[in-house]
C-alpha cells in the first residue's frame, strides 16, 4: 500500500471536513428545532395538530433519504411559487437543500426519541412537583425535561451517528463534503480501497466523538445513580449490624 498516497489522499478529504461539519450541525440544529415542535404537535391534545405530526413521521420515516434529498433539489424548482418567492435564493443552492433534506429526516426520528422519553417520566414525579406548587414551565424544566433528557440520550446519540454518515448523500446533489471529494479523488487516480479507506477513517473519527461526547454527557447527568463509597459502607455496616442482633 502506497504510503505517500495515503498520507496526501488523507490531507485532502481533510481540506473537505468542514463542509461535512457544517452539514452535519446545520440539520441536527435545524432536525432538533422541527423535532421538538412536532413532539409538541403530538402531545397538544388537539387531534388536528396531532394527525399532522403522525403523517409528517410516517412520511419521512417511511420513505428513503435519497429519495427526499432528490425531491428537495431537483423537484422545489419546478413550481413557480417557489422560484418567485423570497427562499428562492436559498433553495437553488445544493448546500441548502442537502440541509433542508437531512434536517427534516432527523426530525421525524428525533421527534418519537423525545416523545418516548416524555412518556418515560414517571407520572408519580410530575404528581410530586405538582404537590410541592410546580406548574407550566418551571414543571418542564425542573423535573420533565432533565429526567426525558436522561431517557433520550442513548437513542439521540445514536441517530447523531446516523446523521453523521447520512451527510455522505450530499454528494449526489453536487455537495462537495468528504464523500463526495473521495469520489472525484477515485475517479482522477482510480484507487478506489485507499481512498475510501482515508474516508472511513475519517468518518469513525468524527462517530467516536460523537459517541464520546455523549457517554460523558450522560455520566454526568446520572450522577445520582453512582452511590459514594461512603454510602455503600454505611449501608454494608448497618446491614452487618442488624445480622449481628
Amino acid at each position: 500500500m502506497d504510503l505517500a498516497f495515503l498520507y496526501q489522499t488523507m490531507g485532502t478529504l481533510l481540506k473537505a471536513l468542514p463542509m461535512t461539519l457544517a452539514l452535519f450541525l446545520l440539520s441536527v440544529f435545524l432536525g432538533c428545532i422541527f423535532a421538538l415542535l412536532i413532539v409538541w404537535m403530538r402531545l397538544s391534545g388537539n387531534r388536528l395538530l396531532s394527525g399532522f405530526a403522525k403523517g409528517y413521521v410516517f412520511v419521512f420515516r417511511g420513505s428513503p433519504l435519497l429519495i427526499q434529498m432528490f425531491l428537495i433539489f431537483y423537484g422545489l424548482g419546478q413550481f413557480g411559487l417557489i422560484r418567485h418567492s423570497f427562499l428562492w435564493p436559498v433553495l437553488r443552492e445544493p448546500f441548502f437543500c442537502a440541509v433542508l433534506s437531512l434536517a427534516l429526516c432527523d426530525a421525524a426520528y428525533s421527534a418519537e426519541i423525545f416523545r418516548g422519553s416524555i412518556r418515560a417520566v414517571s407520572p408519580r414525579e410530575i404528581e410530586a412537583a405538582r404537590a410541592i406548587g410546580m406548574s407550566g414551565f418551571l414543571l418542564v424544566r425542573r423535573i420533565i425535561a432533565p429526567i426525558a433528557l436522561r431517557h433520550a440520550l442513548p437513542s439521540y446519540s445514536t441517530e447523531l451517528v446516523l446523521m453523521m454518515k447520512s451527510t455522505a448523500l450530499a454528494s449526489l446533489v453536487t455537495v462537495w463534503e468528504v464523500t463526495g471529494v473521495a469520489q472525484r479523488l477515485i475517479s482522477q487516480s482510480y484507487r478506489t480501497m485507499e481512498v475510501f479507506l482515508c474516508a472511513a477513517v475519517i468518518y469513525l473519527v468524527l462517530n467516536l466523538i460523537i459517541v464520546q461526547l455523549f457517554s460523558l454527557l450522560e455520566f454526568r447527568l446520572s450522577a445520582h445513580h453512582r452511590a459514594r463509597p461512603d454510602e455503600h459502607r454505611v449501608k454494608f455496616s448497618g446491614v452487618t449490624a442488624a445480622g449481628n442482633r
